[in-house]
């Protein structure tokens, strides 16, 4: 399967999706102006992608610096798939990744936490 590469830009955040390593990485602020039109391709492969994914885990790095709460729903509904994948048996890690100073991206990453059961959900302190 094609990995997925999208590049970051002002108000997007870089996202790359290997499938050879089963790791994903979103990094960056996240305040597209339409935030449904930038995630649908990322929703599209990741359906496409646990489709023919085997028992293999996988590892996603989120490293958010800031973001709109359209892209906090759109997050909260990639969280839910991989929640139903992990739910079925399958290994999933997140690892929210942030600055210890950005108390705001901490709480979030601490809110998605509770949410999740069946996720390993890692909240990692970004060194400086």
């Amino acid at each position: 399967m094609k990995d997925l590469n999208i590049e970051p830009g002002k108000y997007i955040p870089g996202v790359c999706f290997n499938s050879e390593t089963n790791t994903f990485d979103i990094k960056g602020d996240s305040y597209p102006e339409n935030t449904l039109a930038f995630y649908k391709p990322v929703f599209s492969w990741l359906e496409t992608y646990l489709g023919e994914l085997e028992n293999q885990e996988i590892t996603i790095n989120m490293e958010p610096r800031y973001f709109n709460s359209s892209s906090s729903q759109i997050l909260m509904d990639i969280f839910d798939i991989l929640e139903k994948e992990a739910s079925s048996g399958r290994g999933i890690t997140i690892n929210w990744i942030c600055d210890p100073e950005n108390e705001i991206i901490m709480e979030f990453g601490e809110d998605f936490q509770e949410e999740l059961n069946a996720v390993q959900f890692n909240l990692i302190e970004k060194e400086a």
